[in-house]
């Protein structure tokens, strides 16, 4: 199925890759194209190649055929217009949650008074206002992951990688979270691919789901038309979403 996101040039483009780790191919021949403002979800079993395309997409490692581009740019690297959020909480403990947020422009020279306007204004946005302050030992889990989300924020990226970024909270938390940051896309545009093993999660967040199987299979590819905004309580119970979950798992023990 087609993204409904058509675009001239896409914000992410994956163009016959392949990639093996020791011999072992994971990728082959992997095509697929993001639009800007698209959230795209993988979701696979573990080993299926989710992350190595995650860690393509950051430029963290490189394609052995094929080409990765961003914006129509080849990636050779990481950049600042690739954020990624990881499942840890990679936060630094010894600084504030302000700092935290902050670092990228502290990193880039960034004045005093600009660190702390975004640290102010992503903490506002992630829900985290009035806890600048605060160190991550004094946060929930659901708490600092909001503030790794506002790190990578701060850095204004075009694009927002994220792997497994709800897996080591509660499920209460974690569809909250889901909900925060269909806000956050909505209000920065943001593009964003994000691996997940939750058929839930995958259909809830994306625009689109890829479904990867074996190692070099190609994904499936599924659409999501849900009525929008949307909401747990809306969207978790309307027919079009239950069906396209119950489509996805039937295809995915196909799979297996």
């Amino acid at each position: 199925m087609g993204s409904a996101f058509p675009s001239v040039v896409p914000a992410l483009a994956v163009d016959g890759v392949g990639f093996a780790y020791g011999g072992l191919p994971v990728l082959d021949k992997l095509s697929f194209h993001v639009a800007p403002g698209e959230a795209v979800a993988l979701l696979g079993p573990s080993g299926c190649g989710k992350s190595t395309v995650l860690n393509l997409l950051a430029g963290f490692i490189a394609p052995d055929t094929g080409s990765v581009h961003v914006d129509g740019v080849p990636v050779h690297g990481p950049g600042p217009d690739r954020g990624m959020v990881f499942q840890s909480y990679a936060l630094f403990d010894w600084m504030t949650v302000g700092e935290n947020i902050a670092f990228s422009l502290r990193c880039a020279g960034r004045s005093r008074t600009e660190q702390r306007a975004a640290a102010r204004d992503m903490a506002a946005l992630v829900g985290l206002a009035g806890f600048e302050s605060a160190y991550p030992y004094q946060l929930s889990g659901g708490m600092r992951q909001r503030c790794s989300l506002a790190r990578v924020l701060a850095a204004k990226p075009r694009v927002m990688l994220m792997d497994e970024p709800f897996a080591a909270v509660d499920v209460q938390t974690r569809e909250k979270l889901q909900e925060e940051i269909l806000r956050i896309q909505a209000a920065t545009g943001t593009t964003i691919v994000f691996v997940t093993h939750s058929i839930d999660e995958a259909v809830f967040v994306g625009h689109r789901v890829l479904l990867f199987g074996a190692c070099g299979q190609a994904p499936r590819a599924f659409s999501v038309d849900l009525p929008a905004p949307r909401s747990q309580k809306r969207n978790r119970l309307h027919p079009d979403f239950l069906a396209l979950r119950n489509q996805i798992y039937q295809a995915m023990h196909e799979d297996a």
